[in-house]
């Protein structure tokens, strides 16, 4: 396939601005594979890695990096993968327009330019195994499921993302059930836009992002319009298919969870964030612990519940496919988790949300009171 570099940034912008207000995405002709579909903003880190994971895959007959105004060498890699990588494409995406997400700009431009069956939406900071694109699609032909998602093994490696990022995972998915989202009968609805494969013809009759232009959490609003469109969706582990490493920096990962937490625990009141943080920290082992400062058989009785707190969240985490061993990390865990939890509903509750240097509206109601 041609490759194509530097898309001249007006039309890219007069085609986000439009896909806003039509009800479908652009179609140009469509033929057998799958495109996958890039968006990329700050990630020379880890480009590389995910182009050439994306390139092994014999199903993927295009590959569109959408260069979301990057300010490091992200599309000068792009460029130099492009001279020996005839199916990888780069397009440039200018400033999103007001109140639309730049993730979701960027992925509506490559929607747009899309010519496969398939579309496949995935992040920078993934990487496929092998046969991960052939695993989707036989999911999808044996399940008849329009929309194929995998939450991708999480890779960690410093101390807090090792304490925090498998306890929101562990919570999600006492939230997010695999069993209920994919029971037809469910109006459970999730998917995880790190590996998300969709049936293009399907993506275009909900809207496609173009529908979610201002949501921060458009994964699991188009799992939720698929769904409710009447079509099946399958979404699942992705151990041993698709792994990713999300945070690099402690501020990434706090202003990362900041910006989908509350709503990702079903938002709405302060009285739902409040119960879930009630109900993931431990603050009844805390209390009667701090109650033997003055009466020693309390602390007994408070580090007593506090063990089996920690033991019942390691059987959590050998369910989540977690090693069991970071059970080390409960208690920071908890406490990093009650507090982006309540930072989360904060930046909700002001309407105002910061991911990547840029502030967007999160639309809530709690907001606009």
């Amino acid at each position: 396939m041609p490759i194509e570099h530097d898309m001249p940034l007006s039309s890219a912008a007069r085609a986000s601005s439009e896909s806003l207000t039509e009800p479908t995405v652009a179609t140009p002709r469509t033929t057998a594979g799958i495109t996958a579909i890039v968006p990329a903003r700050d990630e020379e880190a880890v480009i590389a890695a995910c182009v050439e994971s994306l390139a092994k895959q014999s199903e993927i007959t295009e590959i569109v990096v959408v260069n979301d105004q990057s300010s490091d060498k992200t599309a000068a890699i792009v460029r130099e993968l492009s001279t020996r990588m005839g199916k990888l494409k780069l397009l440039e995406a200018q400033e999103p327009p007001p109140g639309v997400v730049g993730k979701n700009n960027a992925l509506m431009l490559g929607a747009r330019t899309a010519t496969s069956d398939w579309l496949l939406f995935t992040d920078a900071d993934v990487e496929l195994e092998e046969g991960a694109t052939a695993r989707a699609l036989q999911i999808a032909q044996e399940t008849q499921a329009a929309l194929v998602s995998f939450s991708p093994q999480q890779i960690t490696e410093k101390w807090y993302e090792k304490a925090l990022i498998p306890f929101v995972y562990c919570r999600l998915a006492r939230r997010f059930s695999y069993a209920n989202v994919n029971d037809p009968k469910s109006a459970a609805a999730a998917a995880n836009g790190q590996f998300l494969l969709i049936r293009r013809e399907v993506y275009e009759a909900v809207g496609g992002h173009a529908r979610f232009a201002s949501d921060v959490l458009e994964d699991v609003a188009l799992a939720m319009a698929v769904k409710a469109a009447g079509e099946h969706l399958w979404f699942g582990p992705g151990k041993g298919i698709v792994r990713a490493r999300m945070y690099r920096t402690f501020r990434a990962m706090w202003e990362g969870w900041t910006k989908n937490l509350y709503r990702l625990m079903g938002g709405g009141s302060p009285w739902k964030a409040f119960r879930e943080g009630e109900s993931a920290f431990p603050w009844i082992p805390v209390v009667v612990i701090l109650l033997g400062i003055k009466f020693p058989i309390a602390m007994f009785a408070g580090v007593l519940l506090l063990v089996l707190r920690q033991m019942n969240y390691g059987s959590e985490l050998v369910r989540n496919q977690y090693p069991f061993a970071f059970i080390i990390y409960y208690i920071p865990a908890a406490f990093l988790y009650a507090g982006v939890l309540a930072a989360s509903y904060r930046s909700h509750i002001r309407g105002k949300v910061q991911w990547k240097g840029r502030e967007y509206s999160t639309g809530t109601r709690e907001a606009q009171k």
